[in-house]
């Protein structure tokens, strides 16, 4: 617990870091090294992490056959930078992907790997539907995030991240998310309508992005009959669909996909955070074979395709994916998760909070960003590594590794009831 720890020393980040960090702010220690869902800092002290590198660590930190893929990966001299040659590590990853992933779910896709982040995925995307279809704008909802860098800063809907871009954001129509006007309104009518009307000043996009269950936005989940709705408005205008799953992905909800429940067929899939299985960059583009129009290196990045990520990726996919157990898994931790959030909503219906969310990605939205941030740094102290999202970081959202055993998950969930109790 760090309140029986002595306080790590942070004075070299805060001396010569710049002030542009954010999480070592929040859990202000130095973390030395970690296991499941277990990090522990410089003085020894263990913390529950039900943050997961924001999403990037599904299977939990360090698992073991995973990293030992890895060492005997780099013992043998394996290629790490490769930039797109063709590699044994790519061809593997590529094979077992087709085969756990794709094949199964009847999907047929082309593999388009760009720079190693999320961004870099959105950038190449919105690229390529502009170049497909021969239009400029794209379509994006309220409290979606896509990324900072320009091109999917200009469809990430938060004010404070817009505004450090010096410069307005252009090429981007937000449209209402789900929900976004209340649960008995269909946004996705709005939409229909706008489209329709040759005088709404909207013109037809290139492209739609979504989440479907929107993360940093405050962890909004949309509805089958919403995402089929979006869907079909795309496929009858001409209108590309894509899917940002780079955090809702690789099983955070249930299914690999985040879309599977709604039955949907995406032109672009984003993937990227828990797509290397080992917290290694490596982002990857899913597009329907009939998109790819591009030509040789005209979307190009020296670290595309980190060969490592490749290896750690193939062990993640045979170890997880060659059977129904971990989606299994996943929901009915979901499950256990939403019940406790929801008892801790009752138990303090003076601060009227609510849950949300699907699978393991659920949120307690706090009602302010004040309360949800004086809840996680009790928590904190308390031994719980918890973030916050939405427009006013109002929102705890909870991402544990998809491994995470019950005893550990009912402590964490221990410590923010607690936390919740203490301050609420």
């Amino acid at each position: 617990m760090l309140r029986e720890c002595s306080s790590n020393s942070l004075s070299v980040f805060e001396n010569l870091e710049s002030n542009v960090r954010s999480y070592s702010r929040s859990f202000p220690v130095a973390f030395r090294k970690s296991a499941g869902a277990i990090l522990e800092d410089e003085d020894g002290c263990e913390f529950i992490d039900f943050l997961a590198g924001a999403g990037v660590l599904n299977y939990g930190h360090n698992d073991p056959s995973l990293l030992n893929n890895a060492v005997q990966y780099l013992k043998a001299n394996g290629i790490i930078q490769g930039l797109d040659m063709a590699t044994t590590a790519k061809r593997k990853f590529i094979e077992s992907f087709e085969e756990t992933i794709l094949c199964p779910r009847g999907l047929t896709y082309k593999f388009q790997f760009t720079g190693p982040t999320g961004a870099n995925a959105v950038e190449a995307a919105l690229k390529l539907a502009r170049k497909v279809t021969g239009r400029h704008s794209i379509i994006s909802f309220t409290n979606g995030y896509h990324g900072v860098s320009l091109g999917a800063l200009a469809v990430t809907g938060n004010r404070y991240f817009r505004d450090a871009a010096g410069l307005p954001s252009g090429g981007a129509v937000f449209m209402p998310y789900d929900g976004y006007w209340g649960a008995d309104k269909d946004t996705s009518e709005y939409l229909e309508k706008v489209l329709a009307d040759a005088s709404s000043g909207v013109d037809l996009p290139a492209a739609i992005i979504l989440e479907t269950v929107q993360a940093d936005g405050g962890i909004n989940p949309a509805s089958k009959g919403w995402l089929q709705s979006v869907e079909r408005l795309c496929r009858n205008n001409g209108i590309l669909m894509i899917v940002d799953d780079i955090q809702a992905g690789c099983g955070r909800t249930g299914n690999f996909f985040s879309f599977e429940f709604a039955d949907l067929s995406p032109d672009i899939i984003l993937l990227s955070k828990s797509l290397s299985g080992s917290g290694l960059p490596l982002s990857l583009l899913l597009l329907k074979p009939e998109l790819d129009v591009w030509r040789p290196g005209e979307h190009s990045a020296t670290f595309r395709g980190n060969n490592l990520a490749f290896v750690t990726a193939t062990a993640a996919l045979r170890k997880y994916w060659t059977n129904e157990e971990l989606s299994g898994r996943v929901t009915e931790t979901g499950r256990v998760m939403s019940e406790r959030l929801r008892q801790i909503a009752q138990r303090n219906r003076d601060c009227c909070f609510s849950v949300r969310g699907r699978g393991m990605m659920l949120g307690l939205d706090c009602g302010t960003g004040e309360l949800a941030e004086k809840i996680v740094r009790k928590a904190f102290e308390d031994g719980l590594v918890v973030e916050r999202c939405g427009a006013e970081d109002q929102v705890i959202k909870l991402l544990p590794p998809l491994t995470i055993d019950g005893q550990t998950l009912q402590r964490g969930l221990d410590i923010l009831d607690a936390s919740v109790h203490a301050i609420a």
